[in-house]
């Protein structure tokens, strides 16, 4: 309980920053709605000449890009990049921070197992996304009820927002994964970064090519917009796939943490 308070009061200032930080992009973005729905012709005129893979890459459907949920699915592409950065900087922090900061065996001589000290970092952890993402779908909400020009579906809107809680677990885990494997990570902002752009990148060139089968190596691709719009749900393959990178990603931070060989100051 020690250590979960702890990492809690550790992750209070950051947690506090990307929540402030999503709220006033998702403000931003969303206080642009009225605009664009006023002029829809101009904006179709303008959508007509973008190439299809661009359109796909960043939720720019001319069918119900001009109704509050389609134009809500064009931000989430930046807003999920930010969270999925959040995310991977908590992952990788969780134990490679002790390495770096000189305190992993301080720590392990305290009586309590490997098993207990990753547990409670990781609950903690998540405890941060997951308030990251609350006061980010109740800011998003309220926002959108305010700027809506019609009635749209409620559980479509909770479903857009919860593929960045989706992704941001995704992120999480292999974060985690990375930050055991590797002795000591000298930056982490460093790694966290060019992991998440590399895959944000790596999603940008599937809708290149239009391979269904490429959308697997980029959890970004997972949740297609599009689709939970028309069918109010998740595509079950991707969600899977989500699914089982979180487990095996945790169960071997586990296995190799147990095993880590952990260097005295």
């Amino acid at each position: 309980m020690n250590i979960f308070m702890h990492e809690l009061k550790v992750y209070r200032k950051s947690t506090i920053i990307w929540s402030l930080s999503l709220i006033v992009i998702i403000i931003l973005f969303m206080s642009m709605y009225s605009s664009f729905a006023s002029d829809a012709e101009e904006f179709i005129k303008i959508l007509e000449n973008y190439p299809e893979a661009i359109k796909n890459a960043f939720g720019l459907n001319q069918e119900n890009f001009f109704t509050i949920l389609g134009f809500y699915s064009f931000p989430i592409s930046f807003i999920t990049l930010c969270a999925a950065i959040q995310a991977m900087i908590i992952g990788t922090s969780i134990v490679s921070k002790e390495a770096r900061e000189k305190t992993a065996d301080f720590l392990l001589t305290k009586p309590v197992t490997r098993t207990e000290v990753l547990t409670a970092k990781l609950l903690a952890a998540l405890v941060s996304i997951v308030v990251t993402y609350i006061f980010y779908f109740v800011a998003a909400s309220y926002v959108a009820l305010q700027v809506k020009t019609d009635n749209f579906s409620l559980k479509i809107f909770f479903l857009l927002s919860l593929t960045i809680l989706f992704i941001q677990l995704i992120f999480l885990a292999l974060g985690v994964i990375i930050s055991v494997m590797v002795q000591k990570i000298k930056s982490v902002l460093t790694v966290s970064l060019a992991t998440v752009f590399a895959f944000y990148f790596l999603g940008l060139f599937s809708d290149t090519t239009g391979d269904e089968v490429k959308r697997y190596f980029s959890p970004f691709k997972y949740f297609d917009t599009t689709y939970i719009m028309k069918h109010s749900s998740y595509e079950a393959s991707f969600l899977i796939a989500g699914a089982v990178i979180i487990i095996v990603a945790i169960a071997a931070s586990y296995v190799v943490y147990l095993k880590k060989d952990i260097h005295a100051v």
